[in-house]
C-alpha cells in the first residue's frame, strides 16, 4: 500500500489513540456554545418548492472517501479529449451533452458514464483528468483524497491496464506538492460483471505492483449482491489491501450487513437505507463503522427525492460515523465544497454539524496516523 506524498517529515505528530471521536463540543466548543439550538440543530428544511439560495460556507479541510475519478470527467473536458484523440462525440455541442444529466435512477447515469469513457485513451488523457479533479478538490477544501478509478471499464474497452493505472498514478505521485492534497488509489470492481473478470484484473494490478491502497465494489447494486464477491476480497485482505464497497443506496440495507460480513470491508460507500433497519443502526453506530455520504449524487440518481428529505440530519443524530464526499462530481452537479453549501442551504446544517462531518472524514481515511493528526490540528484539534 502507498500513500502518494501523505506523510509528513519523520518527527511529526504523535500516532492517533483508537478513542472515540470527541464530541462536537469539543471539536469546537464556541460554536455548540452559541450556534446550537434547543431543539435538534442538524436540520430545518426547506420548502422544496422554494428557490434555493445558496448561504457562504467557510472551507473545512476534509477528507474525501468517495470519489470516482472517471466521474469528474467534466463536459468541456470530455470535448478536448474527443478532439485530441479523434473520436466523434454522439453530442453536437456541450448544450446537448448537458442535456442528458437528468438521470432516473443508478443505471440511466452509469449508461452515459460509460460512454463518455471513450475519450480517455492515453496515459495523458488520464492524467488530464486526475489533475482537473485535484485542482478544483484542493479548491473544494480537500486536503486528502481516496479516489477510485474503474480498470474493468477501461480495460473492457482495449484501453492496456497500464494505460489507465500510469495516467492517474503519475498525477497521484506529486499530489501533494503540487495541490497539497494527499491521496490513495482505489481499484474499483463493477459488480455487474463476474467476479472472475474482477479476479483477473486484481491479479494483473497486483503482479504490476500497482500503486493501489485498496479495492472497492461499485456500479449497479440491485441484483449484483455482496455476496457474489467473497473470494475477491479475500485475495484483496490476504494482499494486505483496504477494503470498501458500495452498499445501502439502491440495495437494500441487508446489502450493508453482507458487505460486513461477507465481504469484511471496512467503509460502507452510501449506506443511507441503513436507517431501514434500527438493530444495523446501533451496530454501524457502536462500531464506528465509516459510511461514506453523496447527498447531491443521492438526490440525483433518485435515491432521494428532494435534499430537503435527505436521512444525512437524522443519521447524524443518531450518531452514525458519516462523512460528505462527492461521488461523480461532473454528473451530479457538485464538488466537496457544493455538498457543504446545498447542505447548509436547504438543511440548515450547522457549524457544529459540519467540524463533526470534516473530522468523521479525516478519522474514516486510510491515510497513516501522522497525516491524520496534520490535518486533524488544521482543523481545530490539538
Amino acid at each position: 500500500m502507498e500513500t502518494y506524498d501523505g506523510a509528513p517529515e519523520p518527527g511529526g505528530a504523535p500516532a492517533l489513540s483508537d478513542a472515540p471521536l470527541p464530541t462536537a463540543e469539543e471539536a469546537n466548543p464556541e460554536h455548540a456554545a452559541k450556534d446550537r439550538p434547543a431543539e435538534d440543530q442538524t436540520a430545518t428544511e426547506a420548502a422544496a418548492d422554494e428557490p434555493v439560495v445558496e448561504q457562504p460556507v467557510k472551507l473545512l479541510p476534509v477528507a474525501e472517501l468517495h470519489l470516482h475519478i472517471e466521474g469528474t470527467l467534466e463536459p468541456e473536458l470530455i470535448f478536448a479529449l474527443a478532439e485530441r484523440n479523434g473520436i466523434e462525440l454522439p453530442y453536437a455541442d456541450l448544450d446537448e451533452l448537458r442535456a442528458r444529466y437528468e438521470f432516473t435512477d443508478l443505471q440511466s447515469f452509469l449508461d452515459l458514464y460509460y460512454a463518455n469513457m471513450a475519450v480517455l485513451q492515453t496515459e495523458q488523457d488520464f492524467a488530464d483528468m486526475t489533475r482537473a479533479y485535484l485542482e478544483r478538490a484542493a479548491a473544494a477544501g480537500v486536503r486528502h483524497a481516496e479516489i477510485m478509478m474503474d480498470p474493468q471499464a477501461h480495460v473492457s474497452r482495449g484501453i492496456p491496464l497500464e494505460t489507465c493505472v500510469n495516467g492517474v498514478a503519475s498525477v497521484l505521485a506529486n499530489s501533494l506538492a503540487e495541490f497539497g492534497v494527499s491521496t490513495l488509489l482505489i481499484a474499483a470492481f463493477l459488480r455487474d460483471l463476474s467476479e472472475e473478470s474482477a479476479l483477473g484484473v486484481l491479479e494483473q494490478l497486483l503482479a504490476m505492483n500497482a500503486p493501489i491502497a485498496g479495492i472497492g465494489l461499485d456500479s449497479a447494486e440491485v441484483g449484483n449482491p455482496p455476496a457474489k464477491f467473497e473470494r475477491l476480497f479475500a485475495r484483496a485482505k490476504e494482499a494486505g489491501l483496504h477494503r470498501i464497497a458500495h452498499a445501502g443506496e439502491e440495495g437494500p440495507p441487508s446489502y450493508i450487513i453482507d458487505a460486513l460480513e461477507l465481504l469484511d470491508v471496512e467503509r460502507i460507500d452510501h449506506g443511507i437505507r441503513c436507517m431501514e433497519d434500527p438493530d444495523l443502526v446501533e451496530h454501524l453506530v457502536a462500531e464506528r463503522v465509516p459510511l461514506t455520504v453523496c447527498p447531491l449524487s443521492n438526490v440525483r440518481l433518485r435515491a432521494v427525492d428532494t435534499l430537503a428529505e435527505h436521512p444525512l440530519p437524522a443519521m447524524l443524530a443518531a450518531g452514525l460515523n458519516v462523512s460528505v464526499n462527492s461521488d461523480d462530481p461532473a454528473y451530479f452537479g457538485g464538488y466537496v465544497d457544493d455538498n457543504f453549501v446545498q447542505l447548509q442551504t436547504v438543511l440548515g446544517l450547522s457549524e457544529f454539524d459540519r467540524v463533526r462531518l470534516a473530522s468523521n472524514s479525516i478519522r474514516s481515511s486510510f491515510a497513516d496516523d501522522e497525516r491524520k493528526t496534520e490535518l486533524l490540528a488544521e482543523l481545530g484539534y490539538s
